[in-house]
């Protein structure tokens, strides 16, 4: 894979041209977090973690196996494991903000935690209880810290219509129910998970990644499970 351009630089990827049009996503070693602890979900890079950026690619390539088998589709073309790369195809994310940047992301969550549960803590009875593949939708922006957004409010801003929506949502949830399968055979528990979908070509997309860097699992102890025990469970179970 013959890269040109870096055309972007992100907190945990950085992504070139192709001289065939196709993009080319590199997966770096950056690992997020706050105040020194590392937290998937955090918006600041603090510090790097050897290997991190090639189990990320693994996890990817694992799930997209998956996602592929269900005939859901993808960006991906190809992928080398061995330079932490994965070639795409050229993608139009959902939701772009009025200067090209940003785009949307999209929760889906099998039960109250994290964020959630900080938000409606005095709404929730029992942490255990299911929230039925609820889907959330977040605007990717680091400096407002990736505020939520509703579904209202995307068709009235234009950022999506409200048949692309619903498929969006519709192939969230699908993603979530077969990663939520494929851990389950692996004596492992979804707790919530976030993708980003575009359009290639007119189609309704996954994009990205799928990884230990965006979602929660939880073994039988009922602990949350690290970016690398994640990768051992996946990789080589």
């Amino acid at each position: 894979m013959n890269t040109s351009e870096k055309i972007y630089s992100g907190k945990t990827k950085d992504l070139y041209t192709l001289p065939n049009d196709n993009l080319l996503l590199v997966f770096k070693d950056d690992v997020t977090g706050e105040d020194g602890v590392i937290d998937p979900g955090a918006n600041t890079v603090i510090g790097q973690v050897e290997g991190k950026g090639r189990k990320s690619l693994a996890m990817t390539d694992h799930f997209f196996k998956c996602l592929h088998a269900a005939g859901i589709p993808t960006h991906l073309v190809r992928l080398d494991l061995e330079q932490a790369s994965m070639e795409v195809r050229r993608a139009e994310p959902l939701g772009k903000d009025i200067s090209g940047k940003g785009g949307l992301e999209f929760i889906c969550r099998t039960r109250p935690w994290g964020s959630f549960q900080r938000r409606y803590q005095n709404y929730i009875g029992d942490t255990t209880s299911t929230l039925d593949y609820l889907v959330e939708i977040t605007i990717k922006d680091d400096e407002r810290g990736d505020p939520l957004i509703n579904d209202d409010t995307i068709v009235a801003l234009g950022l999506l219509t409200r048949q692309h929506l619903e498929q969006a949502k519709d192939l969230t949830r699908r993603v979530c129910r077969i990663v939520e399968s494929d851990l389950s055979g692996k004596g492992l528990s979804l707790i919530d998970m976030k993708i980003e979908i575009g359009f290639v070509d007119e189609e309704v997309v996954v994009i990205d990644e799928v990884s230990a860097d965006a979602m929660r699992v939880m073994n039988g102890e009922g602990r949350v499970l690290d970016h690398g025990t994640l990768y051992e469970k996946l990789v080589h179970y």
